[in-house]
């Protein structure tokens, strides 16, 4: 077992050779295949639904886990079928962006056909396991949220990404779906207010997706990929951006003043800085050759490398305010 790459591929997406990779054990190459660095966005929407949970009262261990588990295991699930999905079309080929940030699995033949469908069917059979535990622990209204997400999981690169939808859904998935979600399969109960609060985080989310789509849109446009960047543009696709960074503080005081978020949560505001700086790099044009000062292994994400380091940042900041409400409340 080589754990060092495990560490590595939660933080980064790695390069590695085929050689490299013919000497991973299992589990380093799940994580790599599945771009696994990412899940941490994922990791925040259920912990956010958690919190939410512990606040009202009404936390469970046991669902909040089967939650935890099950929506990070369909994320992989997404991942993974992208890949496949955009190899088997013909996407990926001539050294397209995708392929040049990190490894695809499939088109760079790591894994043939056959051993990437049994993995998405493992992952996504693990994921759905999970949503069925869900659904005999805390009702039945947990399914219809599942099969909501199914739906975004397997139609997510074709086609609501090739239409221009691929962006509103993950601020759909990521905020009331994914925390309202796991609020409901913990307490049983569907807030409204809670969704509302899910997607003011997942705001994060979106510019990171709308960060790299930007930075593939000449490539995208050429594939007929039409993602919503392709279809806005570049400068008001970074314009988008920069509205998404500046509404995620106003509308958490907002909450605040409106008694739906506690004072704690003022201490999301200490990600304006970082917010600040993201939306200085969002101003100017993506550069089309790489920055002396960035990053080699990150190009050519660069938009979206710095709105992922906001979102991790923000999105840290965001739980911590909610964990000291949460305690205040139960306190």
């Amino acid at each position: 077992m080589n754990i060092a790459m495990w560490g590595k591929a939660l933080k980064v997406i790695p390069h590695v050779s085929k050689k490299e990779w013919a000497g991973l054990d299992p589990i380093a190459k799940w994580l790599i295949a599945t771009r696994s660095a990412v899940f941490v966005m994922t990791a925040f929407s259920a912990i956010v639904g958690g919190i939410l949970a512990f606040g009202a009262g009404k936390f469970h261990l046991l669902q909040f886990v089967l939650c935890f588990v099950g929506l990070v295991l369909a994320h992989a699930t997404n991942n993974l079928l992208n890949d496949f999905t955009d190899s088997v079309r013909g996407v990926d080929k001539d050294n397209y962006f995708r392929t040049m940030y990190g490894p695809q699995a499939l088109q760079n033949g790591l894994w043939s056909k056959q051993k990437m469908l049994a993995i998405i069917a493992g992952t996504g059979l693990a994921s759905a396991l999970c949503a069925a535990g869900l659904v005999a622990l805390s009702g039945v209204d947990v399914l219809w949220v599942s099969l909501a997400g199914a739906f975004f999981v397997l139609f997510y690169t074709w086609p609501l990404k090739l239409m221009g939808l691929g962006e509103p859904a993950v601020l759909v998935v990521w905020g009331p779906l994914m925390v309202g979600g796991t609020f409901l399969a913990i307490t049983g109960d569907w807030s409204w207010q809670v969704a509302a609060i899910g997607a003011v985080y997942a705001l994060g989310p979106t510019t990171v997706l709308f960060g790299k789509h930007t930075d593939k849109l000449t490539e995208d446009k050429k594939k007929n990929i039409h993602t919503l960047p392709v279809i806005l543009g570049e400068p008001l696709a970074r314009a988008g951006v920069v509205l998404m960074l500046v509404a995620q503080p106003i509308l958490i005081v907002t909450f605040i003043l409106q008694n739906r978020l506690g004072w704690p949560m003022y201490i999301a505001l200490f990600g304006i800085p970082v917010i600040l700086k993201t939306i200085k790099v969002f101003m100017m044009p993506r550069p089309i050759e790489k920055p002396k000062d960035f990053p080699a292994q990150f190009w050519p994400t660069y938009l979206a490398g710095f709105a992922f380091r906001a979102n991790r940042i923000t999105g840290s900041l965001f739980v911590l305010g909610l964990i000291i409400d949460a305690i205040i409340k139960r306190a």
